[in-house]
């Protein structure tokens, strides 16, 4: 699998990851079986969040592959936190606490990378810099990201903090393009050109900012997948004529469509299904030319200005 750089780090990962929240559902045998294929096949970024199977999830992990120093050096981990019951917290008590317990629940003395979940309104963003400047220094956290927040959000963040923001992960697939749209429909007078996100991939690109693409195939705000879903006969008869011709299965397509973005996106696949994950990960060795990529955006029910 091919490599890429997070954000200013210097760490060098597949540029396909695995998200964990589904493998709370797995046996040990199961999960250990799903973490070993990820990794055989490239995958060495695995996505957590503490509100995961209620904690459940980042247990299973470090059970199923029994916790060592020898395979934790072999992988990125990288942890979310602000998801509470009813409501979100930025505060640095939440923050320090919910890494203590993902620690704990990983079998690890460090995460690689720590996520803002979802924005909180109430941040106090000096207090979120106090919380990154410990967990730092006390080596808990290596590097620090957010997810699903807009530049502006960011932009206030870092005002306050010492540590850079190397990760911003957001919803993207083909069928859900907000990020893409509005960039190429500028003052049009249409749905399309509506700006929802406040240019999260232009920033992300001045600022040497890694996007990572959650639920890389659902459609709408987590409705389904798309891929074989009978709703969307354009983009799947699109997505099987090219998945035929280049070797691959039309889900692996669906990813490097994604990776076929200059941004270098990152997509984040969820599935616990070793074989799908072993076809999808082939979309690293799929190379779509620009009209591909846009027969696929077209087919998706978009249209060009």
């Amino acid at each position: 699998m091919k490599k890429i750089k997070l954000g200013n780090s210097g760490l060098e990962v597949g540029e396909i990851s695995l998200g964990c929240m589904r493998i709370s559902n797995l046996h040990k045998k199961d999960a250990g079986y799903v973490i070993e294929n990820a990794m055989e096949s490239g995958i060495d970024l695995f996505d957590h969040a503490d509100i995961y199977g209620g904690g459940k999830s980042e247990e299973v992990f470090a059970d199923a592959i029994d916790m060592s120093t020898s395979i934790r050096e072999k992988m990125v981990l990288q942890t979310k936190c602000g998801i509470r019951d009813g409501f979100f917290d930025f505060s640095k008590e939440h923050i320090l606490a919910s890494v203590d317990g993902s620690l704990k629940r990983l079998h690890t003395d460090y995460i690689d990378i720590l996520l803002l979940h979802r924005p909180d309104a109430l941040v106090e963003p000096a207090e979120v810099a106090e919380a990154f400047t410990k967990l730092k220094a006390s080596g808990k956290v290596r590097y620090f990201g957010v997810s699903n927040q807009n530049p502006m959000q960011i932009e206030l963040l870092k005002k306050h903090l010492k540590e850079d923001l190397i990760v911003n992960q957001m919803q993207f697939s083909l069928m859900h393009t907000p990020m893409i749209d509005a960039g190429l429909n500028v003052n049009m007078q249409h749905d399309a050109a509506v700006v929802r996100d406040i240019n999260t991939i232009e920033y992300a690109r001045l600022n040497d900012m890694t996007v990572q693409a959650w639920s890389p195939f659902q459609y709408g705000m987590i409705s389904g997948p798309f891929v074989g879903n009978e709703k969307f006969p354009n983009v799947n008869t699109k997505l099987q004529e090219i998945a035929t011709k280049k070797g691959v299965t039309d889900s692996a397509i669906a990813i490097a469509w994604i990776l076929r973005h200059p941004a270098k996106i990152q997509p984040i696949v969820g599935t616990m299904n070793p074989q799908r994950l072993t076809d999808i990960v082939k979309a690293s060795d799929v190379e779509l030319t620009r009209q591909e990529w846009y027969e696929l955006y077209l087919a998706a029910g978009n249209e060009l200005p």
